[in-house]
């Protein structure tokens, strides 16, 4: 069972200076639209082939996201399979932050 994150809780995290490292699975289109600041891109489809390129800091929550929410589930459990094992889901991806905590993130 993948954990999942709210926007709420992901933007008190990192307001409050705590290590965080994000992860788009979604596609380089999308993420050209809108991405979160200081994520890393890696879609789904490469995630295992990719592995190498993660390099989240010591004790860095692992933070999967995609547009609503569907491939980041995939996503963080392919991440907890790849050794990171407190991997979580932004719960309704990208779109729910432009809503809820940054609407000055592109909405598609």
């Amino acid at each position: 069972m993948v954990r999942q994150i709210d926007v709420q809780e992901l933007a008190a995290k990192r307001a409050a200076g705590e290590a965080v490292y994000l992860v788009d699975v979604r596609e380089p289109w999308e993420h050209a639209l809108a991405a979160l600041p200081d994520s890393v891109l890696i879609p789904l489809g490469e995630l295992r082939q990719h592995a190498e390129e993660l390099s989240p800091p010591e004790g860095a929550l692992v933070v999967a996201y995609c547009h609503h929410g569907v491939r980041s589930l995939s996503g963080a459990a392919i991440l907890a399979q790849l050794g990171h094992p407190g991997a979580v889901s932004l719960a309704g991806g990208i779109d729910r932050w432009s809503l809820e905590i940054d609407p000055k993130i592109p909405r598609y």
